[in-house]
């Protein structure tokens, strides 16, 4: 991954081979549960912070979406060989020393840079997840997942913060509904959809219409990207920033935002400064 003449999609390797996995079949398909789905996005809305409520909204919409994401991991090369060897990303992210140790513009250096900034631990999202399953698991009957499919969610979020790195929207209201645009272009599916939208609602009454032009910038940034999801992100940790992003196909924000990024909370206050 240390040429930079190599293709902008980073995920496909046409060369290699196919690993033998013995993947288990997936999980029963769940009941759509639309109104505990409906009342997990207001709650959000209204408690942008209490990240439990979008993952419990996911519960609540089933896994069809889940699955369709790991079948096409699993269709291709590099995500047949990142799912026969499984690496732990949270021990790379959680690695401290190392990623200090990487050069000033390496996507390692600027993601530590993005936890103390935000006073974020890399595992935080793990830790909310482990909570919610378990809570489904006991309450409404569902499953656990196999242990591949387990790595599978557990890496998709971790890569949350990785996105936030790479695109450059904040953690503030406007840049996770910025990135929730950018996401649905990569992921689809009901549940990024139903946050996505939510969240677009909201920011349009604050903002204006303008916002609406502002946040497909976003979808068609994701959109044209290579699929992020399958990124071997512990090797790319080492290099530098610009070049993740050229590799992934993440072409730089003011490109696609020439006015700057758009920072700032939706609240009385109504903070909105572009960077």
């Amino acid at each position: 991954m240390t040429d930079e003449t190599r293709s902008n999609d980073p995920s496909s390797d046409p060369t290699a081979a196919p690993a033998a996995l013995d993947i288990p079949p997936g999980p029963p398909p769940q009941p759509i549960r639309w109104r505990r789905a409906v009342r997990e996005l207001r709650a959000l809305i209204a408690e942008p912070d209490e990240t439990h409520h979008a993952i419990d909204l996911v519960y609540a919409l089933g896994t069809r979406e889940f699955e369709r994401n790991f079948q096409r991991l699993l269709a291709s090369a590099q995500g047949r060989a990142l799912l026969a060897e499984r690496p732990s990303l949270l021990a790379a992210l959680s690695d401290r020393a190392s990623l200090s140790s990487l050069a000033d513009d390496s996507l390692g250096r600027a993601y530590l840079a993005y936890l103390d900034r935000n006073r974020f631990e890399p595992d935080g999202l793990l830790e909310v997840q482990a909570r919610v399953g378990e809570r489904w698991e006991r309450e409404e009957n569902v499953p656990p997942l196999d242990a591949f499919r387990a790595w599978f969610r557990d890496r998709n979020l971790l890569a949350h913060d990785l996105f936030h790195v790479l695109t450059d929207y904040g953690t503030d209201d406007l840049g996770e509904a910025t990135l929730l645009a950018f996401s649905l272009a990569q992921v689809g599916g009901r549940a990024q959809t139903l946050l996505t939208v939510g969240a677009a609602i909201e920011v349009t009454r604050a903002l204006g219409w303008r916002w609406i032009r502002y946040v497909l910038g976003a979808w068609r940034r994701g959109r044209r990207a290579a699929w992020l999801v399958a990124l071997p992100w512990e090797e790319l940790l080492p290099l530098r920033l610009t070049t993740v992003r050229r590799l992934a196909g993440v072409c730089e924000a003011n490109e696609v935002h020439p006015g700057g990024v758009l920072r700032g909370t939706i609240d009385e206050r109504r903070v909105f400064t572009p960077a």
